[in-house]
């Protein structure tokens, strides 16, 4: 039987199918018609309605594959591992993708052992070599200062993983028609050596960037951790999350959690906003997504400049005061 399909790791929680899915839903759309084969979500999980598995088909799934089991209720890795270990066997896709997320990193590679199979991690780019059918993986490389291709030609299923939030999800479409198959798996595949205690939310500063409608950000080009505090002023007076680049968390002006980029999060706010960052690769890799880009910079030239919405030409320390006293001067009427 030859290895036929592209597949997705759907992720849900509490039943319902988590945002992560509808992003590589479109990733792996353009792998399928590459290919010429079926796009399929795999799902585990416990009663997530047929609406919701319906949601997949209309992000571009053309089937959706379903196992639902009480064990799947909270995340345990030996069930996941085992039950996609004996889906792959059963179905042999060419391809599946999981997001990098805890639980796509964490099942991804068990199951690439499992099935022989090789898998790159924290892929920033996918595509089909043309004439091979080999998957061409693109993940950033030495601290993020260049960019690995990859491809595994002699083994399949290809695997690998990508950053969340590194590309928007296609426009669903109500009237698109698939398949739900509802599979079931041998019970010693959901006999799991561990059991969740209890859950505790992060609730560390920074820690849930990537939900953030609004970011306001700075880099190096703040020179100094006091003036650093012109950015976390500007995000509290529009309620907004703090970012950083890598420079500014090196320099210790804000912790890890904040830092954007290839060694840090992918972000896809509605708006983002930034100054003292002039646009290394590896920071714009972390807001590519972002919906409106807003960048402050003195130098005309600056990379950040051709990836920006709006470009402010203008001396952060000269405009950020300015623009700080307007907002508090509106925000008081």
């Amino acid at each position: 039987m030859e290895y036929k399909g592209v597949w997705i790791l759907g992720e849900q929680d509490g039943g319902k199918i988590q945002s992560v899915s509808y992003e590589l839903l479109k990733r792996g759309k353009s792998l399928s018609e590459k290919l010429d084969v079926d796009l399929v979500a795999v799902v585990l999980g416990y009663q997530v309605s047929p609406a919701e598995l319906d949601i997949l088909i209309h992000y571009g799934a053309n089937k959706v594959i379903y196992v639902d089991d009480q064990v799947f209720e909270n995340f345990l890795p030996d069930p996941y591992i085992n039950s996609l270990q004996e889906l792959i066997e059963k179905y042999r896709p060419e391809v599946m993708i999981a997001s990098a997320t805890s639980t796509g990193r964490t099942v991804a590679p068990a199951v690439a052992i499992k099935c022989h199979a090789g898998l790159t991690a924290d892929c920033t780019g996918l595509d089909i070599e043309e004439g091979s059918r080999n998957l061409i993986q693109t993940r950033p490389a030495i601290g993020g200062n260049i960019l690995a291709t990859i491809k595994s030609p002699n083994h399949r299923p290809q695997m690998a993983t990508v950053r969340p939030h590194s590309n928007q999800p296609m426009e669903p479409n109500p009237e698109a028609k698939g398949e739900v198959i509802y599979e079931k798996v041998a019970a010693e595949k959901l006999k799991t050596r561990s059991k969740q205690v209890a859950f505790i939310e992060m609730k560390e500063e920074g820690s849930n960037i990537q939900d953030a409608d609004v970011i306001i950000a700075g880099g190096k080009g703040c020179k100094t951790e006091e003036n650093f505090k012109m950015v976390t002023e500007l995000a509290r007076l529009l309620n907004a999350a703090v970012g950083a680049s890598r420079e500014a968390v090196d320099f210790g002006w804000v912790k890890y959690p904040h830092q954007i980029g290839l060694s840090g999060k992918t972000v896809s706010p509605n708006m983002y906003v930034c100054t003292g960052i002039s646009g290394a690769v590896q920071h714009l890799a972390g807001i590519k997504t972002a919906h409106n880009i807003v960048a402050i910079n003195n130098d005309p030239d600056a990379q950040i400049f051709q990836l920006a919405d709006i470009a402010v030409e203008a001396d952060m320390f000269e405009f950020m005061p300015m623009l700080i006293e307007k907002l508090k001067a509106r925000l008081n009427k």
